[in-house]
């Protein structure tokens, strides 16, 4: 089930009713029995497999918890098990296939050829974001920050819970499993505020990155078949589309969630006015760049070994949460993307600055997002590319215009016939233009200016109101070409 359908409505404003009618100790069933029913929608042989990786984190978590201190060994065993299972479950659902591919590829050139044969299993939605939720629970306890969950039903709810159960955001132990025992009343406030969450999520996926959809998939589908103009539009669109599609879903997530009470964490801050890779990640995907962080990168060493160790660190957190993303050597060639540059951003800081705090000039500064947001628009290539080639020849034509310039808005007229596609190209640039004119204002709502928060302007109750109905019809309108799911259900 997919927030963007009518039987999402339907199901959200029946669980939403019986969560406050029902008494607070029977809550937490209605949301269990709902996250199934939810995730059970789209394929109900995989509820079973999520069901068991649930009671497998859950018995080990518990065993590490009951386990003393001084039996080091027992604790590991048990630590190792959880996360060596959990991740043998996601390898062989989702790598499987693609390490036996690129062996068989190697041993074909070196004429032996491949032995490793194909599973033919169907990735189960949402599986990355489902493992790494229970076994984050597991390392916090293993670590002792934490005491392990003894309600096997509310931390099944916690895994399962479906306003985030397939496509995050990856919420913490500590932040989300406490909620579930606190008794939540209706508060108007709250309702208000996330349904203004939901619309403006609905509103990014559904008018703009479901729009957008159509051209990038016209052009990246059939690359060879454009140069130029029509490439360059394609992965700016892409951006554009991968942000709107992927932040949509997180703030219906989080507004679905506030209504009945509960808070998550935010997933994205405006990470397309970023001054370099280092902050787009703090503002892209928290959930994930933080779950590397800390589970990943700080075990490592982090920043606390030499300076050679710590870049070696970076550029593998980056590698392997491209590889996260997908099985496909493109989605590596994208994290390691990421991670070149952030090492080249490192280099630069200990080169030329030396810890000197550089005036922040604003010409500077614009030049800085501009120089962040081409670096990211292009490393998108890889991520959107259907296969390496595809990329590599998208980057070779980025940059030919021996076409020419006319008809770059043609590729929308796989969703609108005659001259109407060339209506679908300037709503399209409309509704980029209010993103982003939206999450500028946020954006520097947000800086600190001599210790005070730059206020948002004081909007009038008409205009407010006349804005939310407009946005309501656009995304009415908008509906009939939109696609029910989201980029990220593939990981």
């Amino acid at each position: 089930m997919s927030f963007v359908t009518d039987e999402f409505v339907v199901f959200y404003i029946i669980v939403a009713a019986l969560y406050f009618l029902i008494p607070h100790r029977h809550r937490w069933k209605l949301l269990l029995a709902s996250s199934y029913f939810f995730y059970g929608y789209y394929r109900l042989d995989y509820l079973l497999l999520f069901i068991f990786i649930t009671v497998f984190n859950f018995t080990l978590a518990l065993l590490i918890d009951d386990t003393p201190k001084e039996n080091t060994a027992l604790r590991r065993v048990y630590f190792l098990g959880s996360i060596v299972g959990s991740l043998a479950i996601l390898f062989v659902f989702k790598y499987f296939n693609f390490v036996g591919e690129s062996i068989n590829a190697l041993l074909t050139s070196l004429g032996t050829g491949g032995a490793i044969p194909t599973l033919h299993l169907l990735l189960p939605i949402g599986i990355s974001f489902h493992i790494f939720q229970a076994i984050g629970h597991t390392i916090d306890v293993y670590n002792g920050r934490i005491e392990a969950e003894r309600h096997l039903g509310i931390f099944a709810t916690f895994n399962a819970f479906f306003p985030q159960l397939v496509a995050g955001p990856i919420e913490r132990a500590s932040h989300l499993l406490p909620q579930f025992r606190v008794e939540h009343h209706f508060d108007y406030d709250r309702a208000v505020s996330g349904l203004r969450m939901v619309l403006w999520g609905a509103f990014k996926k559904i008018v703009i990155a479901d729009r957008l959809a159509a051209y990038v998939n016209t052009v990246y589908n059939n690359a060879y078949d454009y140069t130029g103009i029509h490439l360059i539009l394609a992965t700016f669109f892409f951006a554009v589309q991968i942000y709107c599609d992927f932040s949509g879903y997180s703030d219906i997530a989080i507004g679905v969630a506030r209504i009945i009470g509960f808070d998550m964490m935010i997933n994205f801050k405006q990470p397309y006015f970023s001054r370099s890779i280092r902050e787009f990640w703090r503002r892209w995907h928290i959930s994930l760049s933080t779950w590397f962080r800390d589970y990943v990168y700080f075990p490592m060493g982090g920043n606390r070994v030499p300076f050679l160790r710590n870049l070696f660190n970076l550029f593998f957190v980056f590698l392997i949460s491209g590889l996260w993303h997908g099985a496909s050597w493109t989605f590596v060639i994208w994290g390691a993307l990421h991670g070149g540059i952030i090492i080249a951003e490192e280099l630069i800081e200990r080169i030329f600055r030396r810890g000197k705090p550089v005036a922040p000039v604003w010409w500077r500064q614009v030049l800085s997002t501009a120089i962040t947001f081409g670096l990211v628009m292009f490393a998108w290539i890889f991520f959107r590319a259907n296969s390496l080639d595809d990329a590599l020849y998208v980057v070779r034509h980025l940059f030919d215009f021996s076409a020419g310039f006319s008809n770059f808005a043609e590729p929308f007229g796989s969703i609108a016939p005659l001259d109407m596609y060339r209506l679908e190209f300037m709503m399209a640039i409309m509704s980029i233009a209010i993103l982003f004119v939206y999450d500028g204002w946020s954006f520097f709502a947000s800086q600190q200016k001599e210790g005070q928060v730059v206020p948002m302007p004081r909007v009038p109750t008409a205009v407010r109101w006349l804005t939310y109905y407009a946005m309501i019809a656009l995304v009415l309108y908008s509906a009939s070409t939109s696609q029910p799911n989201f980029i990220y259900f593939q990981f």
